[in-house]
């Protein structure tokens, strides 16, 4: 029988110590990097490894993958980058461009801020519409989808979690209504504040008409609304590409931001500022309350969610119904407020309202109407099961 040489046992020891490197998790979405088996293990590699040179093109890949799938929408790192692009791109402009091109305007100024600055009779300066304000839209699309994730991912599910939310689809719609009752509960807060300042306060409805066209508009009004479409506009993407999984309401909702950004984008292209407001602020605040409900109700505080849930229905029923159709009965009884001179279709003079924009106006309003009455139904049901569960009734 031979005798086997001393190296033979460290052999196979090393023979099982690369089998166990093949066991190893090279899932790329953990960076393993030298760990990712790029050559046969037997044939010739370099020393040095290509770790970092394949995490930069890993993390590139990503990006532009994000961008063609519009994954960016809900992936913060990928429109994080998208809004430090602009800006340092738009800041770039303002230090370079002035010792090349004094007076030379920066592009990228209407990504950023609100375009179309004009004078007025009394001295304050309003602003007016035009296309630049698709690139406002468009940027605060993005900053929409990154401040949502902000607050979802680091701010509400820790949260959930610490009250006992542990399923991941429950966390994300926990997260959901936290990133809701924050934007509803500031742009409602918002929207007083602008209401308070017009002529239009509280649903002064005559003054939705008289005086129009209302084409100048104050610096915050202008900022209000579109963040609104962009908001919405954002909203509407995430169902639109399936990239959250969908709710049981599923068509409703999409229903609801269509018609929503119809009435966004038809009142501000006609000069009907004011009637939007209005309409902002009936649906802002109900739906601050009801994020506030369900957030309660993710966290098992009974007595609390039964008190705001009392509440909520009260305000859902004054905001999302008496007010509603407080602007249907305005739209129907008060159009012809509108002066005479205005009843034309002469868009180079901003207005637009002639007979038949009245029910132009009418039928999306009273839609939305609908829908609400809808989620109403759904709302009294889900309360009158709650009240026999706990022989309330």
């Amino acid at each position: 029988m031979s005798k086997r040489s001393p190296s033979t046992p460290t052999l196979h020891r090393r023979r099982g110590h690369v089998g166990n490197l093949k066991s190893i998790d090279t899932d790329r979405r953990h960076f393993t990097g030298p760990f990712v088996t790029r050559t046969p293990l037997d044939s010739a590699t370099p020393e040095s490894s290509d770790f970092p040179a394949l995490t930069v093109n890993h993390q590139g890949d990503r990006f532009w993958s994000d961008l063609k799938s519009w994954r960016w929408v809900v992936n913060p790192a990928s429109s994080f980058k998208l809004l430090a692009i602009s800006v340092i791109l738009y800041l770039n402009w303002e230090l370079v461009t002035p010792n090349i091109a004094p007076g030379l305007p920066n592009p990228l100024r209407p990504l950023l801020f609100i375009s179309y600055p004009v004078g007025s009779d009394t001295g304050d300066v309003r602003y007016a519409k035009g296309y630049l304000d698709l690139l406002f839209i468009a940027y605060y699309i993005i900053f929409f989808s990154f401040v949502r994730q902000i607050i979802i991912i680091h701010a509400c599910q820790p949260i959930a979690r610490y009250f006992g939310v542990k399923r991941q689809a429950k966390l994300e719609r926990f997260g959901e209504q936290g990133y809701a009752l924050v934007y509803f509960a500031i742009m409602g807060a918002w929207g007083y504040r602008i209401m308070k300042r017009l002529p239009t306060y509280w649903y002064r409805t005559e003054y939705f008409w008289i005086d129009y066209p209302h084409w100048d508009m104050k610096f915050e009004l202008k900022r209000y609304y579109l963040m609104h479409m962009a908001y919405w506009c954002q909203q509407l993407i995430v169902l639109l590409f399936g990239l959250e999984k969908p709710r049981k309401d599923y068509y409703e909702l999409v229903a609801h931001h269509v018609v929503t950004l119809w009435l966004i984008g038809w009142s501000y292209l006609v000069n009907l500022t004011l009637i939007g407001n209005a309409v902002y602020m009936s649906m802002d605040i109900p739906d601050a309350f009801l994020a506030f409900s369900k957030l309660l109700n993710y966290m098992k505080l009974e007595r609390a969610k039964f008190v705001s849930f009392v509440v909520f229905i009260g305000f859902w029923t004054y905001f999302r119904h008496y007010l509603n159709i407080v602007i249907l009965w305005s739209i129907w009884t008060e159009f012809d407020l509108i002066p005479e001179v205005s009843r034309v279709w002469s868009p180079s003079e901003g207005v637009w309202l002639v007979w038949w924009m009245k029910y132009q106006i009418f039928v999306p309003v009273l839609f939305l109407q609908t829908l609400n009455l809808f989620w109403y139904c759904l709302i009294w049901r889900i309360a009158i099961r709650y009240f026999h569960s706990h022989r309330l009734l």
